[in-house]
């Protein structure tokens, strides 16, 4: 098996003079494989930095995104078996008998990323038929969540308080969602998890080439009120987590844990899987994993963060789209195939589809 193509990005563009002249960059430039290049150190979208106001555009120059480790001759055949298999689905199952079945989409296509189906495999210890099966229950769960339906508009006043901001990058290059409890502004219910999920899909969206995974910073403030979270709610946010969005979560990051809240974690901890409990660091320096001049001052950072949800929002929403756009103008011009490198659709030169690295 050849071993992946490392970075390398051919296009220069001069994104660091839009910042010095114009004060913010045109989200229109973003839309090519090699924008990053030329972006100046810790630029955030309008150009705001004392405060920050809208998110940054890339890692730091302190984060370094690993190197994706090659597969064993065992490992690559599974995957092949797999891929075999994935490429022979034309539908997705229904939880319902009426319809019994839902179409496949482009959308579903783009999703079978060759990392997707890997990522599928290493959560279900390299077995391919319980892989497979957790892949149609995602595509399934994907459909009728309504996860393409739930709109930047639906979700907003969610978000009306700032209680989830997706700033910066961790040291390995993994985007962080914050969550702050503390700024909780809307009654119990169904949408709180539809907006979690929401950001969680753009914090997918503005992971750069070759980092798969993000980082969670949860900051509780220990002087918050209220009640500590439901155990439905916890329950049903991890059965999400752990069923749909397998090896996505590299570290989280969790400081100021009122008293009221630690019978919650006890609770819920029986639920949380082996593998996901390891990455749980609590009350610990954040400077060690998150570089300071991408961590808000708020927790232990330089940065001087200031929500306004009318500039943010539609700030984050923008970028988070044109960055979809460039990875599905990328994947239908490499052939729209299922199990494509998604280091290539995230900007990366090397087209790299499972085909061609298993050779």
């Amino acid at each position: 098996m050849a071993a992946i193509a490392q970075p390398v990005l051919t296009e220069t563009l001069d994104l660091e003079d839009q910042v010095k002249q114009n004060g913010s960059v045109n989200i229109q430039d973003l839309h090519t494989s090699a924008a990053k290049l030329s972006i100046a150190e810790n630029a955030t979208v309008d150009g705001s930095s004392d405060p920050v106001k809208t998110p940054f555009i890339k890692p730091s120059s302190a984060s370094r995104v690993p190197v994706a480790l090659s597969l064993s001759p065992d490992q690559a055949a599974r995957y092949e078996k797999l891929l075999t298999i994935v490429k022979s689905w034309t539908t997705k199952p229904s939880s319902t008998p009426n319809p019994p079945e839902h179409p496949l989409t482009d959308s579903d296509r783009i999703w079978l990323t060759r990392e997707c189906l890997l990522r599928y495999l290493r959560a279900t210890k390299w077995n391919v038929h319980e892989a497979g099966v957790r892949l149609q229950a995602t595509l399934t769960w994907r459909h009728e969540y309504g996860l393409e339906t739930h709109s930047p508009e639906y979700i907003s006043p969610e978000n009306a308080t700032g209680k989830q901001v997706l700033s910066g990058y961790d040291v390995a290059g993994r985007p962080c969602l914050y969550l702050n409890p503390g700024k909780q502004n809307t009654e119990r219910s169904n949408k709180q998890v539809e907006h979690l999920v929401f950001m969680l899909e753009r914090t997918i969206d503005l992971m750069p080439a070759g980092q798969e995974m993000l980082a969670l910073v949860i900051n509780f403030d220990k002087k918050m009120g209220g009640e500590r979270p439901p155990l439905w709610q916890g329950k049903q946010v991890l059965n999400i987590l752990q069923s749909h969005y397998p090896e996505r979560l590299g570290k989280a990051l969790v400081i100021n844990i009122p008293w009221l809240v630690w019978p919650f974690f006890k609770l819920i901890n029986p639920f949380i899987d082996p593998a996901t409990r390891e990455k749980l660091k609590f009350d610990q320096d954040l400077r060690q994993f998150v570089p300071p001049s991408q961590l808000l001052k708020t927790h232990g950072g330089d940065v001087n963060f200031v929500y306004e949800h009318d500039v943010y929002w539609p700030s984050l929403n923008e970028l988070a789209a044109k960055k979809r756009t460039m990875m599905t103008d990328r994947w239908e011009k490499a052939g729209k195939k299922v199990g494509e490198s998604e280091y290539y659709l995230r900007g990366g030169e090397k087209r790299g589809t499972a085909d061609e690295h298993a050779s």
